[in-house]
């Protein structure tokens, strides 16, 4: 099994392994206990980007025109 610290991984890492296991479970030819195996492993990195996720968006900036047309850098809000 392919294992990473979760720390060092990267969004792209963890996305491309993501990948990998939805195709091994896709095909069908997985025994059961590696599809669970799996099916935890798949869990905990989309959890893992669903953090890497948040913590790039509170580190976004917006940047919007200030009253005299040029850039300005306001903290990010998020509408909800």
């Amino acid at each position: 099994m392919h294992e990473m610290n979760e720390k060092s991984r990267s969004f792209e890492q963890a996305m491309g392994r993501l990948e990998q296991i939805v195709r091994a479970m896709e095909r069908g030819d997985v025994p059961l206990e590696q599809s669970l195996q799996l099916f935890e492993e798949g869990t905990g990195l989309v959890r893992q980007c669903g953090k890497l996720l948040e913590e790039a968006e509170m580190k976004i900036s917006k940047v919007a025109k200030g009253a005299d047309g040029e850039p300005t850098e306001t903290e990010f809000v998020e509408n909800g």
